[in-house]
């Protein structure tokens, strides 16, 4: 991506997005993606956005678990689409297919990534790493 700008994404300009809301803010961030999808732009998003937009998905419009991930690995499937690391995909594999937090999938896909331990008393996030 070098020679590209990229921006950082916050969490109100992917739900604009994946829900269309309202109109100046879906297109605004249509047109923002477009180049990013194609791969001739840049962008950035933290597991900290994702985790927000799991839970406006789910809990303030309803979307189901399945459907919240599917749109989310969809985006982060853009060609110009940044994260954090590998675990953040496999994170919402896991929240999709297996009945347990977004944020407990992405602490057990990160130490699954680096081969780490998790201190947790949570018996979730135990089930994810054993």
């Amino acid at each position: 991506m070098s020679g590209k700008s990229t921006s950082v994404v916050d969490a109100n300009a992917i739900l604009s997005l994946l829900l269309g809301g309202e109109r100046v803010h879906f297109h605004r961030a249509r047109a923002f993606f477009e180049p990013v999808r194609e791969g001739t732009a840049a962008a950035y998003i933290p597991a900290a956005v994702l985790a927000e937009c799991v839970y406006v998905l789910t809990r303030v419009y309803k979307v189901t678990r399945v459907d919240a991930a599917t749109k989310l690995l969809s985006l982060l499937d853009y060609r110009g689409v940044i994260t954090e690391s590998p675990a953040v995909r496999q994170a919402l594999v896991l929240y999709r297919d297996r009945n347990v937090d977004f944020v407990d999938a992405l602490v057990a896909a990160t130490a699954r990534e680096r081969n780490w331990g998790v201190l947790s008393f949570d018996r979730d996030l135990e089930r994810l790493t054993k």
